[in-house]
């Protein structure tokens, strides 16, 4: 049949394409027949063999058909076009289109070396082709990647590893055309040189060489010589597109061509277009963002590096402080502008990645792992801690407490309720990547805030993760410990906010903290975040219920990146595939628990933004308690601004920051409430009496302990040392029943007697009100 087909094509006469001879027409032939050989599979009907013919060969005679050249001379010979899939056949259908797609790169390179190949015109002609082929080799590529082996007629052996291989070979064609039409491209290119960088025979050398073709031996050597010299032009190119993608100090590049968007998800773009890369994706396709600030997946092979002239000015990336961006969380919620005071470390987060990059590339940690970028707005002072929200809020006009006002009726703080109030549990994290073995992981932590898409409302709270050998993949939180559960490792939270926005939810950014071991060199990384809407669209609280979210890579601030887009690249397209492909998928559980009424009256007494642990919430209570009759019921004057001799009010917003400390105080005051009586415990006065013995002779000496190292964040060996000095301490101060033994021993050295110690300045320490929280 196939035999048959040609002859039937060859009847009336050669194409214009194939009247010529040499290693050019023996390379167009190839081609044809493998057009034939795919029109054959794709045209079996129920038709007779002299139909079926005629059909194919008309097929044939219209793929084979040269494309109109203006200004070329005449009898000059036209490849023919590339071939465009328009079916998403079987992987040997996808392997026969790439040979032919092969045959056609080895023709237009050959047709690029030869005379009057610096024709403006024929050099235009010949980008256009190669533009053409480009997208061709495109959509194979896409064609390809959607195939699954059960799309197959019959079992096939190693298809994934056939697969993989046919990638390699696609990757390497559209690699070729990428450099060659970066050669193309350029304007100006000098006399007396080819399009592939070599200079021209001279007229005589030209003859001579015509004169020595007719020896056959002769020509087949140059034409041997030719296609290695091909093949190390090739490998050169290779090398250079391997260059671009390792080096990871390059961030902007040129485009070659133009390219149009195939799927959401694509940015669009011109030729000679500057797009900087935010993401060097393993698959080919980088994620970028153009000059009007629009983002979207991009093919590597339209780039080149884009090296910038002295006297160019900067980028708007690069200089302004302030950005106006227009972007949109996972849950479609929109960023509005970032000018606030804390975007210059989200632009850290994403822009200075340098160190992650090198990471990246040595294969230690996944692709969408980023800078912590809520590690890096703790770092920038205190106005994302707990020991600044529980400070007491000034109204706008700064005469009055916002968050705290005095009951007289019931001789205590009035409740206040809250918009969002509410007691969040951490269940666990499931399929979290692991990093490789260079770098030593000291934390794996969940870190969590109220977030609108544009600003954080809120503290940053902190939950360790346990895990086990066994299962390094998944993260548990509040584990089963003997004696009382460490406060950095308990999962349940309570969250508290008054602000009106409608896009509020919780933020929470997975990470670990590590040390590199060849430089040792620490840093905090993000293994994902996840964003927990509260309301709906019309305004309505989320329910009570178990959520699981997914997790994205990234910062918040960027949209479309994988934690790990090796995940997605190994999935095919059956539903069957697609559920354990999500399966696979990293995310977090958590469960938003419905309030009772006692629960909700104890959160009221809480400050009206705050999010903490809820293992010490009755001593955040006692502290509001006696905040309250320190500034509203036991002042003389309330116009007085002098400072207040309280040491609780002076130190307790320091153990907010230093869990240890907050789990000592909670130990001492179960201990100690152990032995009250039921009606002693229904006495608030007494109670309040009783947690000052307990804070003095428990937390407050140890403040001052030159023995006490200083806090770390995932230092082991500080964090054993803090723990044996308060245990040492805890249990000393039980054998001698108070802490004066500790106080008047020559043996303990505190540290010099500072009067911030034991007086509390409410207008320093108050918050001022702001209208956007």
């Amino acid at each position: 049949m196939l035999g048959r087909v040609v002859r039937l094509c060859l009847r009336s006469g050669p194409p214009p394409a194939l009247r010529c001879s040499g290693r050019a027409a023996m390379t167009t032939i190839l081609s044809a027949q493998a057009f034939v050989s795919l029109a054959t599979m794709y045209g079996r009907r129920g038709r007779s063999p002299l139909q079926g013919a005629q059909r194919r060969g008309r097929e044939l005679r219209q793929q084979v058909r040269p494309a109109p050249c203006p200004k070329l001379q005449r009898g000059h010979r036209h490849p023919p076009r590339a071939f465009r899939p328009t079916v998403a056949g079987q992987s040997e259908s996808c392997r026969r289109r790439r040979l032919a797609q092969a045959g056609l790169v080895d023709m237009l390179f050959a047709d690029s070396k030869e005379r009057g190949a610096v024709d403006p015109a024929k050099r235009k002609y010949l980008f256009q082709r190669c533009m053409e082929l480009q997208k061709s080799v495109d959509e194979n590529t896409s064609v390809l990647q959607n195939l699954k082996k059960t799309d197959e007629p019959a079992p096939v052996g190693n298809y994934n590893q056939r697969k993989e291989e046919e990638e390699k070979q696609l990757l390497k064609i559209s690699q070729q055309l990428q450099k060659l039409a970066a050669v193309l491209s350029q304007d100006n290119v000098t006399k007396g040189y080819t399009v592939d960088g070599k200079c021209q025979n001279s007229p005589q050398t030209e003859q001579e060489n015509e004169e020595e073709e007719d020896d056959d031996e002769e020509s087949s050597g140059e034409e041997d010589a030719e296609e290695e010299e091909e093949e190390d032009n090739n490998d050169e190119e290779e090398d250079d597109d391997d260059e671009l993608e390792d080096q990871p100090t390059i961030k902007e590049c040129i485009t070659v061509g133009d390219f149009v968007a195939q799927q959401e998800g694509d940015l669009t773009f011109k030729k000679d277009e500057v797009l900087l890369i935010l993401d060097k994706k393993p698959d080919g396709w980088w994620m970028a963002k153009n000059s009007k600030g629009e983002r979207g997946l991009v093919p590597k092979t339209y780039l080149m590096a884009y090296n910038k002239g002295v006297g160019q000015e900067p980028s708007e990336e690069e200089s302004e402080e302030d950005i106006e961006v227009i972007d949109e969380t996972a849950d479609r919620t929109k960023i509005k502008k970032r000018t606030d005071s804390h975007w210059s470390a989200v632009r850290k987060a994403i822009t200075e990645n340098n160190t992650i990059d090198v990471l990246a590339t040595m294969g230690a940690v996944p692709a969408g792992f980023r800078p912590s970028t809520l590690s890096q707005l703790l770092e920038e002072g205190n106005q994302f801690q707990a020991s600044y929200f529980i400070q007491p809020e000034l109204t706008s006009s700064q005469l009055a407490f916002k968050d705290i006002v005095w009951n007289p009726e019931k001789d205590t703080i009035q409740p206040r309720p809250t918009r969002v109030s509410l007691i969040l549990t951490l269940w666990s994290c499931k399929m979290i990547p692991l990093p490789g073995v260079s770098i030593q992981v000291l934390s794996r932590h969940v870190r969590l805030c109220l977030f609108d898409g544009n600003r954080v409302l809120s503290n940053i709270h902190t939950v360790r993760a346990t895990w086990q050998p066994k299962n390094p993949k998944t993260w548990t939180f509040s584990p089963r410990v003997t004696g009382i559960l460490p406060s950095l490792l308990d999962g349940d939270c309570f969250i508290r906010s008054n602000s009106s926005s409608p896009d509020i939810g919780i933020l929470f950014e997975l990470g670990i903290t590590y040390i590199r071991n060849s430089t040792g060199e620490r840093g905090e990384l993000s293994c994902g975040w996840a964003f927990l809407k509260l309301f709906d669209s019309s305004g309505i609280p989320v329910s009570s219920k178990t959520y699981e979210l997914l997790l994205n890579g990234g910062t918040p601030y960027e949209r479309g990146v994988e934690v790990d887009p090796s995940i997605s690249r190994r999935a095919s397209g059956g539903v069957f595939h697609q559920m354990i492909t999500l399966k696979k998928q990293p995310q977090l559980l958590v469960k938003l628990r419905s309030l009772s009424t006692r629960s909700k009256g104890i959160l009221n007494l809480l400050p009206e933004t705050l999010i903490g642990s809820m293992c010490y919430i009755h001593l955040l209570i006692f502290y509001r308690q006696i905040l309250s009759d320190v500034l509203l019921k036991d002042r003389i004057s309330m116009q007085s601004a002098d400072l207040i001799s309280n040491p609780i009010l002076a130190t307790f917003p320091k153990l907010m920051e230093q869990p240890d400390l907050m789990d000592a105080l909670r130990s001492s005051w179960a201990e100690k409430e152990s032995t009250l009586k039921r009606s002693e415990k229904r006495d608030r006065e007494f109670l309040k009496s009783v947690f000052f013995l307990v804070y003095h002779d428990c937390v407050f000496p140890l403040l001052q302990s030159t023995f006490l190292p200083e806090y770390k964040w995932a230092e082991e060996e500080s964090e054993a040392s803090r723990w044996k000095v308060i245990a040492d301490f805890l249990k000393r101060n039980q054998e001698k029943d108070g802490a004066l033994y500790s106080l008047l021993s020559s043996e303990i050295v505190h540290k010099a007697f500072d009067i911030s110690e034991i007086t509390y300045d409410f207008l320093g320490q108050a918050r001022k009100s702001s209208a956007s929280v």
